[in-house]
């Protein structure tokens, strides 16, 4: 009788008591460079420090000094912020930027507003030149801007003065010299300016709802102004939330229009806070003390900011 020889297989080869913590610590680590995400996304860090932090910083010590440009700083404390206080052009600086944030966040956002639900209509024909027409201020150069509205806004030979005599009989508007007057022409160059801009966002949000939603309401018996508001301004909140909030804060740097139309003037009656540091620092020489102003709008600009995004995300979760 033949024996009959069984072969048992193998198990896996043991491993030496010392390379199983080895083992285990390769497989934790998938990869050898674990610092390899830290170092692409140094460079943002870099430049935010650079161009960020240290001027905010360099700016705060700089509003507690007294500089020219030239030597060293003498440090002078809080004087400067004391002097912002007392100071009427300050105030009157602050007063004009608030009326054109009010200008920019309640007639600019809502005309913005308008112009993307009419630009999202169906059997809207030549839809992306409209388009194009109203994003083309955004593009053009402020100075070309200021040299146009120079021309249409002029007391004597203005396009609008003449369109006025010629159709009502008004004798020349002084648009420009006006106190009043040179507000309202900002005011209508910054609607002019950014409604194009603001209803591409907001386009953008109205072509993200849903049909289903307005079908819905139709079925409920919901007109077009209570689709707009039950149905439209939920749906876009998000994106209304930070159109008014960019609103706000380019509204409360303004620099460009009252800078290039009018000067400030006539007097200090469109006079920005930015124009005012502006004064302060190049025209005066008095560094110390813009930045004083500069650090001043920054807190002004940085708390309204998280409030009002507060409130927006409050109206968001009710």
């Amino acid at each position: 009788m033949t024996a009959v020889t069984t072969t048992v297989p193998a198990g896996p080869p043991a491993v030496p008591a010392d390379a199983a913590p080895a083992a285990r610590t390769r497989r934790r680590s998938p990869s050898s460079g674990g610092n390899a995400p830290y170092l692409f996304i140094a460079p943002f860090y870099v430049l935010y420090v650079l161009f960020m932090i240290v001027p905010v910083l360099a700016a705060v010590y700089l509003s507690l000094t007294e500089w020219v440009g030239l030597g060293t700083p003498t440090f002078v404390g809080a004087r400067n912020y004391a002097d912002l206080l007392r100071d009427t052009s300050f105030r009157t600086a602050l007063g004009n930027s608030a009326v054109y944030v009010l200008v920019s966040v309640l007639i600019v956002v809502p005309c913005a507003l308008l112009v993307a639900q009419a630009l999202n209509a169906r059997g809207l024909r030549a839809r992306d030149l409209f388009r194009v027409t109203f994003f083309v201020p955004m593009v053009l150069s402020p100075i070309v801007i200021a040299l146009v509205y120079g021309l249409l806004l002029d007391r004597s030979y203005g396009v609008v003065n003449t369109v006025l005599r010629a159709l009502f009989g008004i004798g020349s508007v002084d648009w420009l010299g006006d106190p009043t007057l040179a507000k309202v022409a900002i005011s209508f160059v910054l609607l002019w300016r950014w409604v194009g801009y603001l209803s591409i966002f907001f386009l953008a949000a109205l072509q993200a709802v849903p049909r289903e939603l307005y079908e819905a309401a139709a079925l409920d018996g919901a007109g077009a102004l209570r689709r707009f508001t039950t149905v439209t301004l939920p749906a876009i909140q998000p994106v209304s939330a930070f159109v008014v909030v960019t609103s706000f804060i380019s509204a409360a740097q303004l620099f460009d229009e009252p800078y290039l139309l009018t000067r400030g003037g006539p007097g200090e009656s469109t006079l920005s806070v930015a124009m005012f540091i502006y004064r302060a620092a190049f025209e005066r020489q008095q560094l110390g003390y813009a930045a004083a102003a500069g650090v001043v709008l920054f807190l002004v600009v940085f708390v309204v900011s998280q409030v009002l995004n507060r409130v927006l995300a409050i109206g968001r979760a009710q």
